[in-house]
Parts: C-alpha cells; structure tokens; sequence
C-alpha cells in the first residue's frame, strides 16, 4: 500500500519506518529539508534505539523516501498519515495549527480519493475538524473528491517505540465505512498475525481512548508517588508499599514506581489537555488536575532534598547530576525532572556537573554554555569534587556502580536518589548517606 506520513518525529518517522519494513512504499514528509537531509544521512534529529537502521534500511530496500514538497507527498499515496506535534496551548489545551495546516495542504493539492489519518495525539473532534477544514479547500478549488478522515492514536513508549510499533498491542481505528474498515485490516497485516488486536470504533472514541490511556497512566505514576511521600513521613518504605500492591493483579506492578515525576511530550500536555476538554465540555474532572499537581510537586522533591542536607544558599556547592533525559533510552529532555533540579540548583547559587548517556547535546541545547553547567563525559567524572550524587534517570549504567569509588570522589558521601535504584541498608553499610523517595529508612536516618 502507498502511504504517505506527515512528520518526521518521534511518532512520524517511527511510523514511516515501520510501515516501510514491512514492504509498504512510504513517503515521509517534513517541512525542514535540513532535517531530511540529516536523516537521509544516518544522523537522526533524537535518540530511539533500533530506528537509525530501519529508516536506512528502508531507504536502502527503496520502500521509504522523503520529500519537503507537500502535494508530493498528498499525490504519491492514497493513505495520508498526519503525525506532527500538538503542543500544549497556554490554556492547556492542545494547539492544532500543525494538524491543520497539513489538512489545508491536503485539501490544496489531493486529486483522486484520500484516506486522511491523525495518529497525533489530538483533542476529540479533531478529525471532524479536519474533515471540516478539508471540505472547505475542497470547495474553494470547486474539486468534488472523496474522502475520509480517521484516527488511528498512537500507542509508543520513548526508548521503546520501534518494538511497539512492530508489535503492537492494540490498534485502534476511528473509523466510519466498512470499506476503510477493511483497508486498514490489510494495511496493518502484518501486525496483526499472532491474534486479532484490532479495535475499530468512531473517530471521536479513538481520540479520547488516547488521552484516557496516557492520563490513566500518569495517575498511577502521581498516586504511587503521593503514597511515596506519605510513605517518608511516617517511616515506611514505599517499596515494600509497591510490591505488596503491585501483586494485586487488579492493580500490576507496572507505573507504580516512585520517583521525581513524569515528563516528556505527552502525559504533561496530554493530561492537561484532557482536563482541559472536561472543563469545555461542561463535566470538569476533579482526578485530572490533582494528577498534574502532584507530578508538579514531585518534581521539586530533588532540590528539596539537596537544600534539607546543604541549606538553601548553594553557593560554592556543586551537585554531581546523572541522568538528564526525562526516562532512559531517549535524549528527550521535555518536562524532565532533570531541569526543575538543575535551574533551582543554579537558583541557589549551586553549580552543576551532569552526565546523561544521549542527552548532554539536547540539554546543551537548551541551556547553552553556561559556567555553572560542566557536561562530563563520564558518570565517574561528574562526582569529582561534587558535594553530592542526585539521579534523575534510571538508565542502566547507573544501577550497580562502583560504590567505593563514589565515596572517594564526592566531597561527601551524599546520594539523593530521585529513582529509587539503590537499598537504603546497603547504603548504610556503606558509610553514605542516601535519600531515595519515599524509602522511610533513610528518613529516620537523617
């Protein structure tokens, strides 16, 4: 099948690269030919593990291309895939300007029959909306075309995303005629051969099963970590707390892991557009807002704990920092803890020295040179005259490290763990003063 993927991001190019594995001919278009160029090239804009070589892989096999020319893009296929970003809008409600305009490029350029798909992650109605803005460039070009919009939500974790496109758990369709029906059931063929996961229901459904799954999702994560902190206030350790709920089927062990708060590009927007859709629509959520607060708080727990062991002035401080992606396996550093820590250490008139496996570039990025910043390269470098070790990411280099050598390097043997990766006794045995989140041993230690 020709399909043609607008978006060269996280979603768009995994998607493209996906599709072209499997043997379908995918155009993928970008609005940036620089950024084209770099992919072409083997250089990906971000990190995902495994991506680099299926896109060349794709290019290699002739079955995935690119382009910066939209009606390129609209002509080359028949399935039309919209995969750009939706940031969050100041009122929290998600900015569509980038949907519409690739549905007011579709509009302009399409001449036979398109089947127009949203796979961003979009507020409920965005595909009548579509369907709407494509009608009126149809109109206005006097061309009588048909056409359909669907969605078709993504369901990809950062760091993972290339394994769950391949092998998908649920694929779900907004769909109305029986005859996209049956497309889609062919175009995601082999996706689909060990059981059926295919879920087919109206376009406004599939919208809000994709936001109900990322807000649900964060819940556990702000539940598990309110249980946390009640859990360091009275003495308890919220790891035991985990694997005694977590054996509960009804609830699983996965998303109950306490830490320093979500981030990335969606369970912060897709949350707060949620709630923001509840309130639009007359029925205002009380869980939604209570969710995004507590992740809010969450994130201050890092520095709260560097000022309760140091004192508020850091000044002549320097906080050894490992981990600055907002999760491991991504370089992504959109609403990571990492920056609330970082900029309220510089705030305090600390200094920072920060090592991240794929993320020092983004974070430069962000921040720039700064003397009060040193980016190391390696973890061990980083604890070098440091007054104190803060993780802000679980990667897996930063599970079993040379404990010793932490102790030599640090000024002060201090661990302030912001993801939970170490036992509380062992550290005690140690000699270093560790403070996890929500462990109440290290707690009545301090």
């Amino acid at each position: 099948m020709r399909i043609s993927i607008f978006g060269s991001g996280y979603v768009g190019l995994v998607q493209a690269a996906v599709f072209s594995e499997v043997g379908h001919k995918v155009t993928c278009m970008d609005i940036d030919p620089a950024r084209i160029e770099r992919i072409q090239g083997g250089d990906l804009p971000f990190y995902e593990p495994g991506l680099n070589d299926l896109v060349q892989a794709g290019i290699a096999q002739s079955t995935l291309s690119f382009t910066d020319d939209t009606a390129e893009a609209v002509e080359a296929s028949d399935y039309l895939f919209i995969c750009v970003g939706t940031p969050a809008a100041a009122d929290g409600n998600a900015d569509l300007q980038y949907v519409m305009s690739v549905a007011e490029g579709i509009a302009a350029h399409m001449s036979t029959r398109k089947v127009v798909v949203n796979k961003s992650t979009v507020p409920v109605g965005t595909a009548d909306k579509v369907a709407e803005c494509i009608a009126a460039g149809l109109a206005a070009r006097r061309a009588d075309i048909p056409f359909e919009v669907c969605s078709n939500p993504e369901f990809l974790k950062e760091g993972s995303a290339v394994a769950d496109a391949l092998k998908p758990d649920r694929i779900i369709i907004g769909a109305r005629s029986e005859a996209t029906v049956a497309e889609f059931r062919r175009m995601y063929e082999s996706f689909n051969r060990n059981h059926d996961k295919m879920m087919f229901m109206d376009p406004r459904s599939a919208e809000l099963t994709k936001y109900a799954a990322n807000a649900m999702l964060a819940t556990k994560i702000s539940f598990i970590n309110e249980i946390a902190n009640i859990a360091e206030a009275v003495g308890a350790d919220v790891e035991l707390v985990r694997q005694g709920i977590g054996s509960d089927p009804r609830i699983g062990y996965q998303f109950i892991y306490p830490g320093a708060g979500y981030g990335g590009s969606c369970f912060p927007k897709d949350v707060q557009a949620l709630d923001y859709l509840a309130k639009q629509s007359g029925t205002p959520a009380q869980i939604l807002p209570a969710v995004h607060n507590t992740n809010e708080r969450q994130k201050q727990k890092l520095i709260e704990q560097v000022i309760a062991r140091f004192g508020a002035d850091l000044t002549n401080r320097t906080v050894a920092v490992w981990g600055l992606s907002f999760k491991p396996n991504t370089d992504d550093m959109r609403e990571a803890p990492s920056r609330v820590l970082i900029e309220a250490v510089w705030r305090a008139g600390g200094k920072v020295k920060a090592f991240d496996p794929q993320a020092m570039e983004a974070c430069e990025a962000i921040y720039g040179p700064r003397d009060d910043m040193n980016y190391c390269a390696t973890k061990e470098e980083a604890l070098d005259n440091a007054d104190c070790l803060v993780i802000c990411t679980e990667w897996k280099l930063f599970r079993a490290p040379d404990f010793e050598d932490i102790k030599k390097r640090l000024n002060t043997p201090v661990i302030i763990d912001g993801r939970n990766l170490y036992n509380p006794e062992d550290m005690e045995a140690l000699d270093i003063e560790y403070f996890g989140i929500g462990r109440g041993r290290s707690v009545n230690r301090a």
